[in-house]
């Protein structure tokens, strides 16, 4: 018996300062029409999908990125995203920079949120694990102001039902932290979605930069491999403002194979007919957590931030 579930991994193409929402959307009902054709039945596409990564430039003034974000899902921009979704009767995850107002306070977050093929939203994360800095640091070629323009997610990470299948969401710095898909796996989830803005430079340690494709991949193939999940990955790639982004898309099985990666740096769709009852492959044996965790031994997971060495 399978549950085959047609996946499109929607990649991006730099989305310049100046580009309207109603461009970069354009550009994403295009690649669904595309999927639709190709037998897809849900589209991932990318994280911070609606405009170019505005974390890269230092605003003193909070007030002043708030054109960034939105404050309404879906809105006039977004609307054609949903209207497509329910004529292609086909599903998509969207990243974008949400800003809520809660009686008088502001809270902005790296969002992303799951909408069915009936453009309902069945499901919303926010970002958790946020990378960066907060102060302005002009010795940067360009900055990383997540931890500036976004406040930690407070939402868990959630697991929702759709698709045939138990479905999970994160935002891209999550991937490389192992508490993620363990979260989500021990809620059952099958797939995981994540959408990523990843630079090819990383100021603090330059010496990286050329494993940034290695880590990419070698942190989703462990997550899925050791959780027993799919995973399913998306970049924003290419030049965008002077900041090179790596793309190499891809959706991992829960082997840890990559199935399919996109080999551009633009505007890219690859898909793979994934089984979901291929997760019972590692859930129900090497990784059967019912049988073999035990999790008397990981409380210093939860109890500590920082290491403590021994004494």
């Amino acid at each position: 018996m399978s549950r085959i579930l047609n996946i499109g991994a929607a990649q991006l193409g730099p989305i310049a300062k100046s580009e309207s929402r109603a461009s970069a959307v354009a550009r994403m009902v295009g690649l669904m029409t595309e999927a639709k054709a190709r037998g897809c039945d849900l589209v991932v596409f990318p994280e911070l999908a609606l405009t170019t990564f505005f974390p890269r430039w230092y605003e003193e003034d909070l007030g002043a990125v708030d054109g960034w974000y939105e404050s309404e899902m879906p809105n006039a921009d977004t609307e054609p995203l949903f209207d497509a979704a329910k004529r292609l009767k086909i599903g998509f995850y969207l990243g974008y920079a949400e800003l809520v107002k809660d009686g008088g306070e502001v809270h902005r977050f790296n969002t992303c949120i799951l909408v069915d093929a009936t453009g309902a939203i069945i499901g919303k994360y926010r970002k958790i694990h946020l990378p960066g800095h907060r102060n302005d640091e002009p010795w940067r070629a360009f900055q990383h102001l997540e931890k500036r323009y976004f406040e930690t997610g407070n939402l868990g990470f959630g697991a929702f039902r759709g698709f045939g299948g138990i479905m999970g969401m994160a935002l891209c710095n999550d991937r490389r932290w192992p508490e993620t898909y363990r979260v989500l796996a021990l809620q059952g989830v099958e797939v995981m979605m994540l959408g990523y803005n990843t630079p090819m430079h990383y100021p603090p340690v330059p010496q990286h930069d050329h494993l940034q494709g290695f880590h990419n991949h070698l942190c989703m193939q462990a997550g899925a491999y050791q959780n027993g999940m799919w995973v399913v990955a998306v970049a924003k790639a290419g030049m965008e403002e002077n900041c090179e982004l790596l793309g190499q898309s891809c959706i991992v099985a829960p082997t840890g194979e990559i199935v399919a990666m996109a080999s551009s740096q633009g505007d890219e769709l690859v898909t793979y007919a994934c089984d979901l009852d291929r997760t019972k492959e590692i859930k129900e044996h090497i990784f059967n957590f019912a049988l073999h965790r035990e999790p008397e031994a990981y409380r210093l997971i939860t109890a500590t931030k920082g290491p403590i060495p021994p004494a």
